[in-house]
């Protein structure tokens, strides 16, 4: 689905590149991943996108869409123990494209094919 949007998927976590190996070689959802996946062992990335929980050692599940000029457009933050909704974030990417294409918003429950809504300050409250 990320590949029809035209968007590139990294997976960071602040554990090692053999951690990372070890996981997509015996987790069955491990086995399933077809993205890079990055080691932040310095923690600077998650530092830096504020995921990071420096009390404890790890990062919070964070998921950040970064538009083509590099702006994050978008993000959701989990705690540890909740997984993030794919389909929502791939709802969000495609709001976001359809937004750039049309200039239309896309208002909650929006999905591919819906006309969406005009925005502008004249529009607020009507919809």
């Amino acid at each position: 689905m990320f590949k029809r949007l035209n968007t590139t998927v990294l997976g960071i976590s602040t554990d090692s590149i053999y951690s990372h190996k070890i996981f997509t070689q015996t987790s069955p959802s491990g086995r399933k991943i077809n993205y890079p996946l990055l080691s932040d062992r310095t923690q600077k990335v998650s530092k830096t996108y504020g995921v990071l929980n420096e009390d404890e050692g790890f990062a919070w599940r964070g998921a950040f869409i970064v538009d083509p000029e590099g702006k994050i457009q978008g993000w959701i933050t989990n705690p540890q123990p909740i997984g993030r909704n794919i389909d929502e974030l791939i709802r969000i990417i495609a709001a976001l494209q359809f937004n750039r294409e049309t200039g239309r918003g896309a208002q909650a429950g929006w999905k591919p094919g819906d006309p969406g809504i005009p925005t502008g300050w004249e529009y607020v409250g009507k919809y």
